[in-house]
């Protein structure tokens, strides 16, 4: 028959199931150990200001002692204490007491004749940790007893017992853990959200059986609290007492955490499927609690009597009856959903503590937590513990122990730590132990280094501002220097000194200046002004390029940058000229208006370096912001002056070229309207007092020299084209193309090929050929690009045939390139894949030297070969027809790109016959104004017909189609009128049309021929396309004039008035009885005679009859 036994609460008993031990009165200790019912405890009372936290990983069961040894270890240094050997008087006494309170609880267990169910006070909800408590206030052992102290310190010893845990517990309620394995010796929390594994473990509690296993999760971020699958779970866990459980605080009602406090190793044999949840339509409810204890029992523990705690189990004598009756202690659990397993003890093998081995690795594992310790307070704190903790006082006498504190501890990973759980070879899972307690101190290590590197950069820091504070702080009191404000105020002043500003602008400075002055510099407004101050302070005022006014010297500097354009060489020559006459020069708006790539943009640049002044450029095109003129007002943040007071601050001149590209595509935006911003930009009467909205002072513009440049002046406003003084550029024709191409872009393009040694020649006839079949363009642009794929593509040839051996890669890299290739090489065989540091060694530019071609290299380009370096020709003919039939005429038109050569085609689209009406369709992609003008070339046709040749009625009859090649190009303008009526009349009178005639001019009603524009361009298409006459109004004769002969060398210029002189020129033979004679005519005269015919046929018979 078994007493039941009760344990003697101590004084304190912390939450999380830990009791808190007192300051020992002899020793002086202070420390923490578990409520757990491994061992016994002496405990002393407790003062509460002596109570110092532990973390509850650390708390494992332990016999506290105040013998000597233990007051040893705790006057020396936690390791040295545990290390050094005890004394046999230490170790004999420290055996006796063991021995004594042995003998204490079996004389304990003999002197109970009735066995009692396991629960008693322990099961009441007032003790869900399962400590025993039936006296008011608890046992407790030292000055006071159960009964509130009233007993002497014997019968409190005497109320000390051992509890007992089963030995042999097989099958239990298994509960997965997470992220790392239990450890026996050392307590966990854990948190149950599971109600029905919640409820389970409340009755366990209420039982008198708190024993779970505990098995870590194979999968980390696994999360739950039932064991579906064996597999998911290692098969080696631990066997857990459950020390108390309460609700989680502020969560789930069903929720609660438990403390668990593993005791030994075993392992998952079977497991039990949880019942299935659906089963169980009602939350399970505990089965009824055994009775409470009777009045006498409970009488029988105020007078002391030992009572079992429901930490121990029902020990049945072997030869009870209730011994030979199988007894399930988990069979109330089948009810619930949980997991339950099958389960055996796992025993260490044994080993010997004295093995050499095992000396060496506990030794090492404890210089480990020597070093630990010395860069973590916290490890320090918890290995303390653990050395006061063990029952021995030595560590080196329970390896097996060190080593699952060294894992516990440990922040490894899941499976390092399951196998150190698993292994049962006490020297293996030391060394295990070991290897995870290393990486634990590479860890602090690492941490210890970035902590101190931090800390010493902000202490060195706030050293230095400390001493920079101090030290402005002397010198302000002894006047040697002043603060950063007044040193930038005095900077401010310096350089508005050196500079001219107008008398507006200094007053507008000294305010400023003033502000900054009584302004703080934490202010924001303190930075606005600062930076207008810097903005003021760095615009030029009086400053001037000295401009170089000699006539010579500008004709070089621009004829050596740009072959041709007579016009633009001359304005400026005027320009230098008026200078040097005066002495000085105003600024004045010109307007470079040319098709793409003849040089307006880079004739800007050498009209700045002939009259030495700095050169600046910015493009307009599609700009639809006005504070990119006339910037931004300094209320918004990160305001900024425009672009041309940026000009100014870099060119730090007043007088400087400012280029302004593209004007003629500017936007036009919901931000305002930039081509009206830019009327006073460019207006000579008034730039002379511009106003920027951030600088908010008049500017001086008046010396600038505004360049803009425009593809056509048709998208260009009225007001801001009349402000400009314009100047065009023409199209260049084959002769300028061919001196262009051999002067400037043939060396240039060698010269980047890497040929400018090698014996590489472009002959005169490929050049010709080129421009002839490949480059037809007004410009020179797409000329400059073939000629450079020519000199690509003979480097290329180079290179294949004489081959690499004889221009070796050795010879081309610097000892710097070697170097560095020979580094990028290692790096790439040491990491290919990985390896950024050699990946970008690779893509860097080594230094090189550019390598020699051999001289025996000689590669000529002539118009036989030149389509194998840029293909075959894309322009077959010099036009369209060689021969042009009856209805087809060659007309000029003018275009972005320059001038073009524009056929118009009439044919009949039906056969003429006497009873149709004549009509008129026309194709093209022709716009409004267009469309005007055939309509217009038509009516005058016919009138022309009516009048000179009446009785020809073509136009009367016939279906005529006009159609203007080329449908996809949108075609407008009045230019074509006599062209289109030129085609009408070749299709009426049955002529074709000399095809080496072209002609532009537009026509009225009445057959007057009226002024065109472009006649230039137009004239440069002709002779492009091999005409040699070409016909326009006569009052374009002053143009016709005014161009250069090299552009009207082989063409014959022949001006009309009328549309007489244009039909003279045309049709100079035309044969009027012909023309006077019309098909559809004839055929119904002949109608008409072969009637009366017939007729008077008809009557001579009637008359014989």
């Amino acid at each position: 028959m078994l007493l039941r036994q009760r344990v003697a609460r101590t004084a304190g008993l912390r939450p999380g199931g830990l009791r808190l031990i007192g300051s020992s009165r002899t020793a002086g200790l202070r420390c923490y150990t578990s409520n757990t019912p491994g061992r016994p405890g002496t405990a002393a009372t407790l003062h509460p200001l002596s109570v110092r936290r532990q973390p509850p990983v650390l708390i494992q069961t332990s016999n506290l002692s105040t013998s000597t040894s233990l007051r040893k270890q705790n006057d020396k240094g936690f390791f040295d204490g545990v290390i050094e050997p005890l004394s046999e008087e230490e170790a004999k006494a420290n055996l006796e007491k063991k021995q004594a309170e042995e003998k204490e609880v079996a004389e304990a267990k003999s002197s109970s004749s009735d066995p009692a169910p396991p629960a008693g006070g322990q099961g009441t909800p007032e003790s869900p940790d399962g400590r025993g408590s039936s006296a008011p206030g608890g046992g407790s052992s030292g000055d006071g007893s159960g009964d509130g102290g009233r007993r002497g310190r014997k019968s409190g010893e005497r109320a000390l017992s051992k509890p007992i845990v089963p030995e042999v517990y097989p099958q239990v309620m298994a509960i997965p853990i997470a992220k790392r394995p239990l450890f026996p010796g050392f307590y966990k929390a854990i948190t149950i959200k599971d109600p029905n594994v919640a409820a389970a473990i409340t009755e366990m509690i209420k039982r008198g059986q708190p024993y779970i296993g505990a098995f870590l999760f194979k999968d980390e971020n696994a999360d739950d609290d039932v064991i579906h699958n064996a597999d998911d779970v290692y098969d080696t866990g631990v066997f857990a007492q459950i020390t108390s459980a309460f609700p989680v605080s502020g969560g789930d009602q069903n929720s609660l955490t438990a403390i668990l406090y593993p005791h030994r190793r075993i392992k998952l044999s079977t497991l039990i499927p949880p019942k299935d949840k659906a089963d169980t339509e009602q939350p399970p409810s505990p089965e009824p609690i055994p009775p409470k204890v009777s009045d006498e029992e409970a009488q029988m523990q105020k007078k002391g009597d030992v009572v079992a705690s429901f930490e121990e189990s029902a020990v049945v004598p072997p030869n009870s009856e209730q011994a030979a009756q199988p007894y399930e202690p988990t069979s109330f659990l089948r009810k619930y959903p949980v997991s339950l397993v099958n389960v055996e003890n796992l025993t260490e093998e044994p080993y010997d503590p004295k093995s050499p081995v095992i000396r060496a690795v506990t030794n090492e594992i404890v210089n480990v937590f020597k070093e630990v310790a010395n860069m973590n307070s916290l490890f320090r704190d918890q290995i303390s513990t653990f050395s006061i903790s063990q029952s021995t006082g030595n560590v080196t006498a329970e390896p097996a122990k060190l080593a699952d504190f060294a894992a516990a501890v440990s922040a490894g990973e899941p499976a390092e730590l399951q196998e150190v759980l698993s292994s049962l070879n006490v020297e293996e899972r030391m060394q295990k132990s070991l290897v995870v307690l290393k990486k634990e101190l590479m860890n602090a290590q690492l941490q210890s280094k970035i902590t101190k590197d931090v800390e010493s950069k902000i202490t060195k820091r706030q050293r230095e501002y400390w001493l920079m504070e101090q030290m402005k702080g002397i010198r302000r009191e002894l006047g040697i220097e002043s603060d950063g404000k007044d040193k930038l105020v005095e900077k401010f002043k310096e350089k508005a000194d050196k500079l001219a500003m107008p008398e507006a602008v200094r007053r507008v400075f000294d305010d400023e200046i003033n502000k900054l002055a009584h302004l703080e510099p934490a202010a924001s407004e303190f930075n606005v002004t600062r930076n207008y101050l810097d903005w003021l302070t760095q615009i030029p005022w009086g400053q001037r390029s000295a401009e170089n006014f000699g006539i010579k010297h500008a004709m070089t500097v621009l004829d050596e940058d740009h072959y041709g354009l007579k016009d633009v060489k001359d304005r400026i020559l005027e320009f230098i000229a008026v200078g040097k006459l005066r002495g000085t020069v105003e600024g004045k708006i010109l307007c470079f208006v040319g098709p793409p790539g003849v040089g307006k943009t880079s004739i800007g640049k050498s009209i700045a370096r002939a009259l030495n002044r700095q050169y600046y450029r910015f493009s307009v095109g599609g700009l639809t912001d006005v504070a990119e003129i006339k910037g931004h007002r300094r209320t918004y943040v990160g305001a900024l002056p425009g672009r041309v007071i940026q000009a100014l601050k870099k060119c730090q001149t007043e007088n400087p070229l400012i280029l302004i590209d593209e004007i003629d595509k500017i936007g036009k935006g919901y931000q305002g309207d930039p081509s009206s911003a830019l009327l006073e930009l460019l207006d000579p009467e008034q730039n002379s007092s511009f106003l920027d909205h951030y600088m908010d002072v008049p500017v001086d513009l008046s010396k600038v020299l505004f360049v803009c440049t425009a593809n056509m002046t048709d998208t260009i406003p009225r007001p801001l084209l009349d402000r400009m003084e314009v100047i065009r550029l023409s199209g260049y024709v084959a002769d300028e193309k061919m001196a262009i191409a051999q002067r400037y872009l043939a060396p240039s393009a060698k010269d980047l090929a890497g040929l400018k040694d090698a014996k590489v020649d472009m002959t005169e006839s490929a050049i010709e050929e080129l421009i002839k079949s490949y480059c037809r363009e007004s410009g020179v642009r797409n000329l400059k690009k073939e000629i450079e794929k020519i000199y690509r593509k003979s480097a290329l040839k180079i290179v294949q045939d004489v081959g690499e051996e004889a221009l070796p890669e050795s010879e081309a890299l610097t000892e710097e390139g070697k170097s560095a290739l020979k580094e990028s090489e290692q790096g790439h065989k040491e990491d290919t894949a990985t390896s950024s540091t050699a990946s970008e060694k690779e893509t860097a530019e080594k230094p090189r030297v550019a390598l020699k071609v051999p001289d025996s290299v000689h590669v000529v380009i002539d118009k036989d070969n030149l389509k194998d370096y840029v293909g075959p020709p894309i322009y077959t003919s010099d036009r369209l027809y060689d021969v042009t039939p009856a209805g087809v005429t060659m007309g000029l038109a003018w275009t972005q790109m320059g001038g073009a050569a524009m056929y118009v085609e009439s044919i009949l689209k039906s056969a003429l016959r006497p009873g149709t009406r004549g009509t008129l369709d026309i194709t093209g992609n022709l716009k409004t104004v267009m469309k005007e003008s055939s309509t217009i070339a038509y009516s005058y046709a016919k009138a022309l017909m009516a009048k000179k040749f009446p009785q020809n009625h073509f136009f009367d009859r016939a279906h005529i189609h006009v159609h203007v090649p080329e449908g996809a190009v949108q075609k407008d303008g009045p230019s074509a009128g006599i062209t289109m009526a030129t085609s009408l009349l070749s299709l009426a009178f049955d002529t074709p049309v000399d095809p080496t005639i072209a002609m532009t001019g537009e026509l009225t009603l009445t057959g007057k021929v009226l002024r065109i524009g472009g006649l230039r361009e137009k004239t440069v298409a002709a002779r492009r396309a091999g005409c040699k006459m070409i016909v326009f109004p006569a009052d374009n004769m002053s143009d016709w004039l005014e161009l250069p002969e090299n552009i009207k060398e082989g063409l014959e210029g022949r001006p009309a008035a009328w549309y007489s002189d244009v039909l003279d020129l045309v049709f100079p033979n035309i044969d009027e009885e012909k023309a006077s004679k019309c098909a559809a005519c004839e055929i119904k005269n002949k109608e008409k005679s072969e009637k009366k015919r017939s007729k008077s046929k008809s009557r001579d018979d009637d008359d014989s009859d």
